[in-house]
């Protein structure tokens, strides 16, 4: 049995993301085989482990299939499951998970709403937040405030915040009345900062009034996915997102108990992607 980075594993039976795995583990938090771990530590599904004094169920530690839920994140909620005023969480209102926790895939903070993707698969939540995939992150903004053609430019081109420079990959107006003093815009950016997009428009001089986000890479917010809700995608869906972080397919799920079918599939999957590459090849 190979041994794996001790954070992979844990991330994979949804302890959280990797980083915040490395952070457990930097705070003593995590025991192997009854000792206290360190970054670099490897270990496979026999090794005894637990987390925060709880041990590991051996169940949490054999791949589970990949699970991926749309939240439509009311404002009024944080997205932690511990905070220290007290205020209601997302995680109180999401589906119980078997074999595994929910992870959330970036944040939304109290005050903005919209679409927040949720999965078990710690792999997949570190990899679509990880700036080198350069995932697209789509806002509605109602803002409050004169907006000249001067301050849209500062922001495509770039702002100097706290933090180092940022910029929206795209900032257009939408439809608002002209005399209105709120006006909504549509924004673009592909990095997961803090606050980000209030803080950019605030070194503008003009306050953020309400933010929604819309859309989270190729997934946009479900026009009938009100607010609360949660909507699983299928296994096709998951797929497309394993996919795009270049995580290994997974098997349909009627076939995951039947290894011959299984391996089939797998075998036509493969196929299908050599295909799709040597159509691609043609085209150039």
């Amino acid at each position: 049995m190979t041994d794996e980075k001790l954070q992979k594993i844990l991330a994979r039976a949804g302890y959280g993301s990797r980083r915040q795995i490395e952070q457990l583990i930097e705070q003593g938090l995590v025991q192997v085989n009854g000792r206290t771990a360190k970054l670099g530590d490897r270990a496979n599904e026999q090794s005894q482990l637990s987390v925060r004094g709880q041990k590991v169920k051996a169940e949490r530690l054999e791949k589970q299939p990949t699970q991926v839920i749309l939240y439509h994140k009311p404002d009024g909620l944080v997205c932690s499951r511990q905070d220290e005023q007290g205020r209601d969480s997302i995680f109180t209102q999401l589906p119980k998970i078997i074999h595994g926790r929910w992870i959330s895939i970036g944040r939304l903070d109290l005050n903005t709403s919209g679409l927040l993707l949720l999965t078990n698969n710690g792999e997949l939540a570190n990899r679509m937040m990880h700036p080198s995939y350069e995932l697209e992150r789509e806002y509605a903004v109602r803002v409050f405030g004169e907006v000249t053609e001067d301050i849209l430019t500062r922001l495509r081109t770039g702002v100097q915040l706290d933090d180092g420079l940022a910029k929206f990959d795209y900032v257009g107006r939408l439809p608002s009345d002209e005399e209105a003093q709120n006006q909504w815009f549509r924004v673009i950016l592909r990095e997961g900062k803090y606050r980000e997009v209030r803080r950019l428009w605030e070194a503008q001089g003009v306050r953020v009034s309400r933010l929604i986000r819309v859309r989270y890479g190729d997934i946009s917010l479900p026009k009938g996915l009100r607010r609360g809700k949660t909507e699983a995608l299928n296994w096709m869906q998951v797929n497309k997102l394993l996919k795009a972080v270049e995580l290994p397919e997974e098997t349909r799920p009627d076939l995951r108990h039947r290894p011959e079918a299984a391996e089939r599939q797998k075998r036509m999957m493969v196929d299908r992607a050599k295909r799709s590459t040597q159509y691609a090849k043609r085209r150039r």
